[in-house]
Protein backbone atom coordinates (compact mmCIF):
# COMPACT_ATOMS: atom_id res chain seq x y z
CA UNK A 1 0.00 0.00 0.00
CA UNK A 2 1.30 3.44 -0.94
CA UNK A 3 0.01 6.58 0.73
CA UNK A 4 0.41 9.97 -0.95
CA UNK A 5 -0.03 13.43 0.54
CA UNK A 6 0.06 16.57 -1.60
CA UNK A 7 0.85 20.05 -0.37
CA UNK A 8 1.75 23.46 -1.74
CA UNK A 9 -1.44 24.51 -3.45
CA UNK A 10 -2.95 27.94 -3.08
CA UNK A 11 -4.02 31.16 -4.74
CA UNK A 12 -1.61 32.86 -7.14
CA UNK A 13 -1.84 35.62 -9.71
CA UNK A 14 -1.43 35.10 -13.44
CA UNK A 15 2.25 34.73 -14.27
CA UNK A 16 3.13 33.60 -10.77
CA UNK A 17 4.69 30.37 -9.54
CA UNK A 18 3.88 27.58 -7.14
CA UNK A 19 5.64 24.39 -6.15
CA UNK A 20 3.60 21.35 -5.27
CA UNK A 21 4.97 18.49 -3.21
CA UNK A 22 3.84 14.90 -2.91
CA UNK A 23 5.13 12.89 0.03
CA UNK A 24 4.93 9.11 -0.36
CA UNK A 25 5.08 6.23 2.06
CA UNK A 26 6.91 3.04 1.27
CA UNK A 27 10.45 1.72 1.38
CA UNK A 28 10.97 1.42 -2.37
CA UNK A 29 9.99 4.89 -3.55
CA UNK A 30 12.67 4.83 -6.24
CA UNK A 31 10.79 1.93 -7.86
CA UNK A 32 7.59 3.93 -8.26
CA UNK A 33 6.52 5.73 -11.38
CA UNK A 34 4.93 8.98 -10.27
CA UNK A 35 2.61 11.41 -11.94
CA UNK A 36 0.71 14.64 -11.56
CA UNK A 37 -2.84 15.00 -12.79
CA UNK A 38 -5.34 17.82 -12.45
CA UNK A 39 -9.09 18.28 -12.54
CA UNK A 40 -10.31 21.73 -13.60
CA UNK A 41 -13.75 22.85 -12.39
CA UNK A 42 -16.48 20.97 -14.22
CA UNK A 43 -14.03 18.94 -16.28
CA UNK A 44 -12.49 15.49 -16.20
CA UNK A 45 -9.16 14.68 -14.61
CA UNK A 46 -6.27 15.10 -17.03
CA UNK A 47 -2.61 14.17 -17.26
CA UNK A 48 -0.03 16.83 -16.40
CA UNK A 49 3.38 15.17 -16.02
CA UNK A 50 5.07 11.90 -15.14
CA UNK A 51 8.51 10.88 -13.93
CA UNK A 52 10.26 7.54 -13.84
CA UNK A 53 11.48 5.91 -10.66
CA UNK A 54 15.04 7.03 -11.26
CA UNK A 55 13.96 10.54 -12.17
CA UNK A 56 15.81 10.38 -15.48
CA UNK A 57 12.75 10.18 -17.72
CA UNK A 58 9.94 12.71 -17.71
CA UNK A 59 6.93 13.42 -19.89
CA UNK A 60 4.59 16.39 -19.97
CA UNK A 61 1.22 17.37 -21.36
CA UNK A 62 1.57 19.85 -24.21
CA UNK A 63 -0.35 22.44 -22.24
CA UNK A 64 2.35 22.67 -19.55
CA UNK A 65 5.56 22.02 -21.48
CA UNK A 66 8.13 24.71 -20.87
CA UNK A 67 6.25 26.03 -17.82
CA UNK A 68 6.05 23.09 -15.41
CA UNK A 69 8.90 20.90 -14.18
CA UNK A 70 8.42 17.54 -12.47
CA UNK A 71 11.17 16.23 -10.22
CA UNK A 72 11.70 13.86 -7.32
CA UNK A 73 14.00 13.35 -4.38
CA UNK A 74 14.15 9.63 -3.70
CA UNK A 75 16.05 10.16 -0.47
CA UNK A 76 13.07 12.13 0.85
CA UNK A 77 10.33 10.01 -0.76
CA UNK A 78 8.99 13.18 -2.31
CA UNK A 79 7.96 14.33 -5.76
CA UNK A 80 7.58 17.93 -6.86
CA UNK A 81 5.86 19.99 -9.50
CA UNK A 82 7.34 23.42 -10.11
CA UNK A 83 4.74 25.53 -11.88
CA UNK A 84 5.82 28.79 -13.50
CA UNK A 85 4.06 31.33 -15.72
CA UNK A 86 0.72 30.18 -14.36
CA UNK A 87 -2.43 30.86 -16.36
CA UNK A 88 -6.10 30.96 -15.33
CA UNK A 89 -6.63 27.68 -17.20
CA UNK A 90 -4.19 26.01 -14.79
CA UNK A 91 -6.80 26.40 -12.05
CA UNK A 92 -7.64 22.89 -10.85
CA UNK A 93 -7.33 20.37 -8.09
CA UNK A 94 -3.92 18.77 -8.54
CA UNK A 95 -3.41 15.11 -7.67
CA UNK A 96 -0.29 13.06 -7.38
CA UNK A 97 -0.36 9.40 -8.31
CA UNK A 98 1.94 6.41 -8.01
CA UNK A 99 2.41 2.95 -9.42
CA UNK A 100 4.84 0.32 -8.19
CA UNK A 101 6.70 0.08 -11.45
CA UNK A 102 9.57 2.40 -12.38
CA UNK A 103 8.47 3.53 -15.85
CA UNK A 104 6.62 6.69 -16.78
CA UNK A 105 2.87 6.42 -17.15
CA UNK A 106 0.43 8.88 -18.68
CA UNK A 107 -2.95 7.20 -18.30
CA UNK A 108 -5.12 7.69 -15.24
CA UNK A 109 -6.00 4.00 -15.21
CA UNK A 110 -2.32 3.05 -14.89
CA UNK A 111 -2.11 4.48 -11.37
CA UNK A 112 -3.61 2.57 -8.45
CA UNK A 113 -2.50 5.03 -5.75
CA UNK A 114 -3.71 8.61 -5.46
CA UNK A 115 -3.39 11.52 -3.08
CA UNK A 116 -6.30 13.58 -1.82
CA UNK A 117 -5.56 16.55 -4.06
CA UNK A 118 -4.53 20.16 -3.51
CA UNK A 119 -6.31 23.19 -4.94
CA UNK A 120 -4.47 25.58 -7.23
CA UNK A 121 -6.27 28.78 -8.18
CA UNK A 122 -4.80 31.27 -10.65
CA UNK A 123 -6.48 34.66 -10.55
CA UNK A 124 -6.44 37.12 -13.43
Amino acid sequence: QVQLVESGGGLVQVGGSLRLSCAASGRTFSNYAMGWFRQPPGKEREFVATISGSGRVTNYADSVKGRFTISRDNAKNTMYLQMNSLKPEDTAVYYCAADTNPFTLVRIDDYPYWGQGTQVTVSS
